[in-house]
């Protein structure tokens, strides 16, 4: 069949662009590109991942002090500093912080951040979703900690085993704020991996292939996947432990003939995967850093997305070795012990991969790297202590003693934070313009480093000795005195090491004050987020980029000759956008998403003190999905262009090609709010206007 085109309506002469009334009343959509207002109902998935790390960089500093206290506790027997009611409190707090609102949400920052750039989008698939999800994330935790001043914080460990939970053990209110203010940060992380995996697999750039996308956008996919299966996972538990608290309830009750040890397998098959959701992000992280500072594409780039692909499904078989203690027979636990072996392997791979991309290359130790390599060795001994839970008659000596808190605190502050915070120095240009100061960056470095071995490695030892993890404190003639005394120096080291993050942070800022940007690519990186201006516009492309090879951007800067040589063909201001774009049709800011959010702690609240102020949240909800679903598509005035422009064939595709090209990045047009908006219109040339030839430093 043929179809005739017909070309698009144009208005004559003398006629007017038809636009509705903006008079919308409570449905008017907010306006204003400066001040507080216009973060607060921002939809721009840069802002949104901005704020995501820095509500983790706050609960950072939060769950740190919780850890002195217990180190001050810890550092001499018979310590006062905390009563025992108190100590179950700040361990507790510690545990659920550092977890769930800090190493989650700065996970979360870089995929808000990143991940659309990475794969040449405008924005994620769901704008308002995921300005929902940060305001859910941000109201649970805020949830949880106002449980400080409501009479008593959560008590029953991170891990919240019962019957240690219940009424019985833990009468006050703690428990509620815990199992409530989790199940509201569980909306968030549920919402957002719903959002990230529909951007990954519908708005990738023209070329953009799944197995030409960076390792870190991979990582990322796969920690939406997960977190997809274990969020329900873990909501059902801590929905069965509120009806128990708040209803009477007997699912936990083993008076009542329930069985406790329900709570730990449903934890755990959450848990153990939440291990992978913490550390497989920073494994993307290094695998972008270690390439760009070895000068060196990512050695074996198919086993590093097929190793984590395997990590994230075998992590669904590992997770009652946390429980080979339980009675659970001999058959189990040489089953989950053989899993825990497995495991290994595709790890293995990983840390195999990062050396091998190393060797051999012409590497810069600046900061970013510093904290990449730092965070490859802590996470290696993570490993190795972890690979000794698999022998099951080492596993029941090493349970519930300092050697599990060792070994947790090498794989997620080695590995995962400090893997982020390599991610931190190698991406704060591209969100801010400027980079870290190095010298103190690096000082910095040293100072944690130090202070982490100083303070975990110590546990090992007071482990095997067999002291005990989630005690008060020790006699004096128990031997554990000097290691404990290091640990508590060190942490204090880690607090100097913190301390000079954000001393970075704030000098940085004052010099970068009239100093002009750094420009768009201040490493030579590959990725496409480098292959625009920086600090980012809020349109992220000035055209689509068409894509034809992985590490597209570095390609059109260097090309490798039949001999191998490296040498340079553009500057990296000839390739990348500068940003200046005006005709992209972006998503509006909307009300809405904070509307609902602020519903549900208030709901929490109503649960545990007066079901009226339930009643209150509820409606506060309803009323804000109102408002979502008949809020206008975009704000009438908000946008004086048209959104539909001529497409120039010659898309953005390689050296020297000229912009334009049709996009697919999200449905085209004003009505379609939550997906991303993009160019359809011409731009100027995106190629190199000289080709020197030069070879790669």
């Amino acid at each position: 069949m043929t179809t005739t085109s017909e070309p698009p309506l144009q208005l004559t002469a003398g006629e007017q662009l038809v636009r509705p009334s903006t008079s919308l009343g409570v449905f008017s959509r907010p306006r204003g590109d400066t001040g507080w207002q216009s973060w607060l109902f921002t939809v721009d998935h840069k802002r949104i991942g901005i704020m995501y790390g820095a509500a983790a960089l706050l609960f950072l500093v939060i769950g740190g002090i919780e850890a002195l206290l217990i180190r001050l506790q810890l550092a001499v027997p018979g310590g006062n500093v905390l009563s025992e009611d108190a100590y179950n409190q700040v361990f507790t707090m510690h545990g659920v912080t550092m977890v769930f609102l800090v190493i989650m949400p700065m996970a979360a920052a870089f995929a808000n951040y990143l991940l659309p750039l990475q794969i040449g989008a405008r924005d994620v698939a769901f704008p308002r979703l995921n300005a929902f999800s940060l305001w859910a994330f941000l109201a649970g935790g805020i949830f949880l900690n106002t449980s400080w001043f409501l009479g008593g914080a959560p008590d029953g460990g991170w891990f919240g085993y019962a019957p240690n939970s219940g009424l019985v053990y833990s009468p006050s209110n703690g428990m509620d704020f815990y199992a409530l203010g989790l199940q509201i940060a569980g909306i968030a992380s549920l919402v957002s991996a719903i959002n990230l995996i529909t951007t990954v697999l519908n708005m990738r750039a023209p070329g953009m292939t799944l197995f030409r996308m960076p390792v870190l956008t991979w990582m990322l996919l796969v920690v939406q996947f997960l977190l997809l299966f274990a969020i329900p996972v873990i909501t059902v538990a801590l929905f069965l432990l509120s009806f128990d608290r708040l209803f009477d309830a007997n699912f936990f009750n083993v008076a009542a003939g329930a069985d406790p040890l329900l709570w730990q397998h449903l934890f755990w098959i959450f848990g153990h995967p939440e291990v992978y959701i913490l550390i497989l992000p920073a494994f993307g992280i290094m695998s972008e850093v270690i390439p760009v500072f070895s000068r060196k594409p990512i050695f074996g780039y198919p086993f590093m997305v097929f190793s984590g692909i395997a990590i994230g499904f075998m992590g669904w078989g590992v997770w009652a070795h946390h429980m080979f203690t339980s009675g659970m027979g001999p058959v189990s636990v040489a089953a989950f012990s053989l899993s825990t072996m497995f495991i290994a392997v595709p790890t293995g791979v990983k840390i195999l991969n990062w050396l091998a991309t190393m060797w051999g290359g012409r590497l810069r130790l600046n900061t970013a790297m510093l904290y990449s390599i730092g965070a490859v060795a802590m996470f290696t001994i993570g490993g190795l202590s972890g690979v000794t839970h698999a022998i099951a008659p080492a596993d029941t000596q090493q349970t519930d003693t300092y050697y599990i808190v060792a070994h947790f605190h090498y794989v997620i502050f080695g590995g995962s934070l400090m893997g982020m915070l390599s991610g931190i120095y190698f991406w704060w240009p591209k969100m801010f313009g400027h980079k870290l100061d190095e010298k103190l960056g690096k000082i910095g470095f040293w100072v944690l480093l130090i202070g982490f071995n100083l303070t975990f490695g110590p546990m090992h030892i007071l482990g095997l000795q067999g002291m005990s993890r989630r005690i008060h404190s020790y006699a004096a003639d128990s031997g554990f005195n000097l290691w404990n005394m290091f640990a508590t120096v060190g942490s204090f080291v880690i607090a100097v090491g913190v301390l000079l993050l954000f001393l970075n942070i704030g000098v940085s800022r004052r010099r970068a004050r009239g100093a002009p940007p750094v420009g768009p690519d201040p490493w030579d990186a590959r990725g496409l987020e480098w292959m625009t201006a920086s600090p980012t516009p809020v349109h992220n492309f000035d055209r689509d980029i068409t894509v034809t090879r992985q590490d597209e951007f570095w390609h059109r800067k260097w090309r490798i000759g039949t001999d191998g040589k490296v040498t340079r063909i553009a500057r990296a201001t000839d390739v990348a956008h500068d940003g200046s774009a005006t005709d992209v049709h972006l998503p509006s800011p909307s009300y809405w998403p904070v509307v609902v959010a602020l519903g549900l702690p208030l709901v929490a609240y109503g649960l545990i003190y007066n079901l009226w102020i339930t009643g209150l949240g509820a409606l506060l909800i309803l009323g804000g999905l109102y408002g979502w679903v008949f809020e206008p598509p975009d704000d009438p005035e908000a946008h004086e262009h048209d959104d539909h422009h001529d497409a120039d064939p010659s898309d953005d595709s390689g050296n020297g090609a000229s912009g334009g090209g049709t996009s697919t990045n999200g449905e085209d047009g004003p009505d379609s709010d939550d997906g991303a908006r993009q160019l359809a219109g011409a731009g100027a040339a995106a190629g190199p206007s000289a080709q020197a030839a030069e070879e790669q430093p």
